[in-house]
């Protein structure tokens, strides 16, 4: 009777912490995948992508309105880098995301305003949304596939 009511303590005692531990891990998990998107999200906004490589895992995906951009050093150097640099600003408002976990991986959702003013030619203003696939690589999170997409505003 003892020890059965020992055992049903240390059990009751015992359960919480794995869960309040492992809670503590996923809040920690979506902090990382937050600032890995948040700092993505910067370049962009600093028409400088350069670096951003480590963001991503080597066979990465991207994937933009509607086409397959190959991998992101392959998006960097053929789409993302030539397009920034033709740029005067890019500018994101309205920014929102949300990060589930699925097993190993990680699923971020961002909606957002942005607008473009290009060096030459007529600003554009889109409502865009982004899913965004990443796993842990050793210590960090890494992109694993992108894909966004945008639209005019309504009205």
């Amino acid at each position: 009777m003892i020890f059965a009511l020992r055992l049903a303590v240390a059990t009751s005692l015992a359960m919480p912490i794995p869960a309040a531990a492992q809670s503590l891990s996923r809040m920690a998990d979506t902090k990382a995948v937050e600032a890995v998107l948040s700092e993505y999200k910067t370049a962009i906004e600093k028409l400088d992508a350069t670096g951003t490589e480590h963001l991503f895992v080597t066979d990465s995906q991207i994937f933009e309105t509607g086409g397959s951009e190959g991998t992101y050093t392959t998006y960097l150097s053929h789409h993302l880098g030539p397009e920034l640099a033709a740029f005067k600003s890019f500018k994101f408002s309205d920014y929102k995301i949300s990060v589930r976990f699925e097993g190993p991986v990680a699923l971020a959702t961002e909606s957002y305003r942005y607008r473009i003013e290009p060096k030459a030619g007529v600003v554009a203003e889109r409502l865009g949304v982004a899913t965004s696939v990443l796993r842990r690589v050793g210590n960090s999170w890494k992109i694993i596939s992108m894909h966004n997409s945008g639209r005019k505003p309504k009205g």
